[in-house]
């Protein structure tokens, strides 16, 4: 019997929009030369520009200048600060050990080199200012929530994404965040608290800094993810927050994205609004329930650390040094008007009826199991998942593990190693009636350069004709994937193309003959490409091309062709998608409101117009213009007119 999956969105600031903020009066040393008039006129664009609440920070050379003592004076500026906050209708989330700060870090001057995890002392220190800084302010009305770090990893160890695991010492991590937390309670503190560690850990990263949500998760009011990724293709640079923010979402907390943003250095302008046009909307759908961007405003103070070796850090505002919005500030006011009106932020997600399963090498320690193999099973997870939200086919992330649930598709995208009661769960949720498609992939190193997937010939149907210690290797540099048979709606003759990209290592198919499974296209050289075996009340649907991480590797890639493929599986699995488009460019998901409302969700990934029509579970359809980059929510039966729906559609005028 075939299960659905809930996909967990869990509400925690409502009204759910906010800004990391310093004033440009002095950036981190604000609070030494506490300018309150001109914080008000910050706060004030913020406030009218939808922003509800800031995170704000104790710069804590400043507050803490000796080991047993507070400056009272910036206590005095910071109560103040917060006086600003109440009288605008604004809340703040302070955050204590800054600790790590726009590229550089800034102890206090009586640290001497003292370890922030393991030295008792300094432990101490800590939780004595935390306790501290808490008693004084928690109970003023502007107080919505505290955090403990910036980006602790980075400052206190760890590293964040540099430092490999055998340097971190997670015990002393996890009782230092323990304390910290208890401070916030033993002074008082009654508001959430969460860690600010950025969410960088193994679930997420797939490599160990310390923090690992599988203990956060219980200490903490809401999992923080900070999105300053990376990329070499644009649709995955738009799509990783939202894909970290589904890593973070299985964890029983609400995910608030805690900072993401960027600079004019790199980006212009309007490309920055169409920036946080996308990671809003696309996140919002992947279970986000709050949105506090970096940061409010520009800098000008250029001989001032961290700005005079950090010069982009200049330029994060959604405001320049006049106080002038930036249009970036402008599409952060559309979406927090439409998440208000709309209630989305309180929302919850349709279940999901696509699994997509996390390899549990990438989450777990394994015995003799290099990390340095968990970047190409997450770039093919992310790629998977891109591909599944094209094809309008939303996923919930499954766990590796003996429970995995029979839902109707079950993706294992180019792994190489799933632990073996996963695979046993994979096969019995075929038995069952699910639809598990999986990808052959040996990795991208020597190591075992090898699929491990168990009783593959019985698992799939086939006679696999691989030898010891070498692969077949990928000759072609474009891939054909050829249609022998109709699979779900792709028609036979169809001809899909994938790129050949990445590390020879992993340029490799897995050469098979069909023993009981049926072979529904080919390569272009007449071998066996996708197959497809029959098990009790599913089948399972093997590909012997590791199709998500070759694409995955190839930079500025047409991501169409997985998705048009993934859509035909969603087809073949009798996947009955709440909410579809007939582009895959676009796509659409479902939130549903606690008064009944249902909300579609419709993002135009592309950087050209879309002419679309969004089809409903409940029958209705609407023809919906979506320029470049632009996203739209609709209440079937009430905003099916297209002249409606442009007229809530983010980053676009009404009369566009």
């Amino acid at each position: 019997m075939r299960t659905q999956i809930e996909r967990p969105m869990r509400a925690h600031f409502d009204p759910p929009v906010g800004v990391n903020f310093w004033s440009r009066g002095g950036g981190p040393f604000m609070w030494r030369d506490f300018d309150a008039a001109l914080v008000r006129t910050e706060l004030d664009v913020m406030r009218r520009h939808g922003v509800s609440f800031t995170r704000s920070f104790f710069f804590w050379p400043d507050f803490h200048p000796e080991p047993w003592s507070i400056d009272e004076t910036r206590c005095a500026a910071f109560e103040e600060f917060l006086d600003l906050h109440q009288a605008l209708g604004m809340t703040t989330i302070p955050t204590f050990l800054i600790g790590h700060m726009s590229g550089q870090n800034w102890d206090p001057a009586w640290r001497g080199g003292r370890d922030l995890y393991s030295d008792v002392w300094m432990v101490g220190r800590q939780a004595w200012f935390i306790r501290e800084m808490v008693a004084r302010f928690h109970d003023h009305p502007a107080i919505s929530g505290w955090l403990i770090s910036n980006e602790m990893p980075l400052y206190g160890g760890g590293g964040g994404l540099m430092s490999p695991a055998e340097h971190v010492d997670g015990d002393a991590i996890r009782s230092w965040a323990e304390l910290m937390v208890q401070a916030v309670r033993a002074a008082g503190g009654h508001q959430p608290v969460s860690l600010g560690d950025g969410a960088w850990g193994k679930e997420v990263m797939g490599a160990d800094n310390g923090f690992r949500l599988s203990w956060t998760a219980p200490l903490v009011d809401w999992i923080g993810p900070h999105a300053y990724h990376m990329s070499d293709d644009l649709l995955r640079q738009h799509f990783i927050p939202a894909f970290n923010a589904e890593l973070c979402a299985g964890y029983g907390k609400p995910v608030v994205l805690e900072e993401f943003g960027v600079s004019d250095s790199f980006v212009a302008e309007d490309h920055a609004a169409d920036y946080y046009r996308q990671i809003l909307w696309t996140t919002l759908t992947a279970g986000v329930t709050g949105w506090i961007a970096w940061n409010n405003t520009d800098f000008a103070a250029v001989t001032q650390e961290p700005y005079n070796h950090r010069p982009f850090e200049l330029s994060f505002g959604l405001t320049d040094t006049t106080g002038r919005a930036k249009p970036a500030l402008e599409e952060l006011a559309r979406f927090s008007s439409t998440v208000e009106e709309r209630c989305l932020a309180t929302a919850h997600r349709a279940p999901a009826q696509v699994g997509l399963v996390v390899s549990g090498y990438f989450t777990e320690h394994q015995p003799f199991w290099s990390e340095t193999e968990n970047d190409a099973i997450r770039a093919a997870l992310l790629e998977a998942y891109i591909a599944s939200r094209l094809a309008d086919a939303p996923p919930a992330m499954v766990a590796d593990d003996a429970a995995i649930p029979s839902a109707s598709l079950l993706i294992v995208p180019s792994a190489k190693a799933i632990t073996t009661p996963g695979t046993r769960a994979l096969l019995n949720a075929a038995a069952a009636g699910s639809t598990v498609w999986v990808s052959h992939c040996v990795g991208e190193t020597l190591n075992q350069r090898a699929w491990w997937w168990p009783d593959a010939d019985e698992v799939f149907g086939i006679w696999k004709r691989s030898r010891y210690g070498v692969t077949e290797p990928i000759t072609d540099d474009l891939i054909e994937i050829r249609f022998c048979a109709e699979f779900g709606d792709i028609q036979e003759g169809t001809v899909l193309q994938f790129p050949t990209g990445g590390a020879s290592e992993a340029r490799a198919f897995l050469p098979v003959n069909a023993e009981g499974a049926q072979v529904v296209a080919r390569d272009g050289h007449g071998r066996p490409a996708i197959l497809v075996h029959e098990r009790g009340l599913g089948r399972t649907v093997l590909s012997t091309y590791p199709l998500e991480l070759l694409s995955a590797r190839t930079p500025h890639v047409d991501h169409r062709p997985l998705a048009q493929l993934y859509r035909a599986l969603a087809v073949v699995a009798g996947v009955s998608a709440h909410a579809s488009t007939d582009d895959l460019d676009t796509f659409a998901d479902t939130l549903l409101t606690n008064d009944g409302g249902v909300h579609t969700i419709v993002v135009n990934t592309a950087g050209v117009d879309s002419d679309t029509t969004v089809r409903h579970a409940n029958g209705d359809t609407a023809a919906v213009h979506l320029p470049a980059f632009a996203a739209v929510a609709l209440n079937p039966g009430n905003d099916l007119d297209p002249d409606r729906a442009r007229t809530s559609m983010t980053g676009v005028a009404a009369d566009a």
